[in-house]
């Protein structure tokens, strides 16, 4: 029996059609983000890691139906998905509903704060359809408020330890780090962004070093376009570097595994600062070597307790 099977076991998931349902989710996660999904599988206790994958695969899911298409096709199809995951989320699993949702829905029931966190990110979701862009830094923040954290949280509340004082210092670690990561994420994809329309940067930003949107399609490598880069990114390195600071204010449950994303990050960060304004041309990834690295020592990490 392989670790994903034995996961599902741990997690009390028997039935054979929901056991499908999970596994099918795992395959999205996988194509969706295979080195977080290897950093789950090695790193959570195996009876969480079913609900992660379902968590994560409902936020791949979400950020599909928002991003994807003309606005007009993708409001119509968010709402009948919102209305679709509300309803579950009121009577439980449908035996016809989406097999992503059921395993969802499994998921809420087996753990009550994930059904809180869906509804809480279902609250605030538009905020992502309606984005083309930030006018100020002010703007991004609240983006990353109403939408990132939320999405974030859809799959850390599984880590939530108990206790307000706590809970308030987890998500703290949780926002830092989610900062950080968006803004890699922006940067990263910044081309691709920009060919659907979307400006990921705050305007002001561009404006304080002198670069235009023309500029940054255009894939021009001037000296404005490497300083607004590396300022970006310095922003990044900042981001990630505050959240290792905050690890100990994460349960030791997920420890290694917001070790291992930050790390992760930290090697996309190193390959992006090396291509600089290449970045505008294509993203950047992180090397194969130093991810085996990282997911190796966070694993010995989870074994000894840290």
């Amino acid at each position: 029996m392989g670790a994903w099977e034995k996961s599902l076991d741990a997690a009390g998931i028997r039935d054979t059609a929901l056991r499908a349902d999970y596994t099918r989710q795992r395959e999205v996660v996988v194509r969706f983000k295979r080195d977080a999904y290897l950093a789950a599988l090695l790193l959570l206790p195996r009876e969480l890691l079913p609900h992660v994958v379902a968590a994560t695969a409902f936020m791949h899911t979400c950020d599909n139906l928002l991003d994807s298409g003309p606005k007009e096709g993708r409001a119509q199809a968010w709402e009948a998905w919102e209305r679709e995951v509300r309803a579950g989320l009121a009577d439980g699993a449908d035996r016809e509903a989406d097999p992503g949702l059921r395993a969802l829905l499994h998921s809420a029931a087996a753990r009550p704060r994930l059904g809180e966190h869906v509804a809480a990110y279902l609250d605030t979701a538009r905020a992502d359809l309606d984005f083309t862009g930030f006018a100020t830094e002010a703007d991004h923040l609240r983006y990353v408020e109403r939408y990132s954290l939320p999405a974030f949280l859809l799959v850390a509340c599984l880590l939530e330890p108990e206790g307000d004082a706590a809970r308030a210092a987890f998500r703290t670690a949780c926002r830092t780090y989610i900062d950080a990561a968006q803004r890699l994420d922006f940067v990263n994809d910044l081309a691709e962004d920009l060919a659907a329309g979307r400006l990921t940067l705050p305007l002001e930003t561009l404006e304080r070093f002198g670069v235009t949107r023309d500029d940054l399609r255009s894939a021009r490598d001037t000296p404005a376009t490497r300083e607004l880069v590396a300022y970006v990114l310095g922003q990044v390195r900042d981001g990630l570097a505050a959240t290792h600071r905050l690890i100990p204010d994460v349960p030791p449950v997920g420890r290694p595994l917001l070790r291992a994303l930050a790390g992760l990050d930290d090697l996309t960060l190193t390959a992006a600062r090396a291509e600089g304004a290449g970045l505008l041309r294509g993203p950047v990834k992180a090397s194969k070597p130093g991810t085996a690295a990282v997911l190796l020592r966070e694993w010995v990490n989870a074994r000894r307790g840290r």
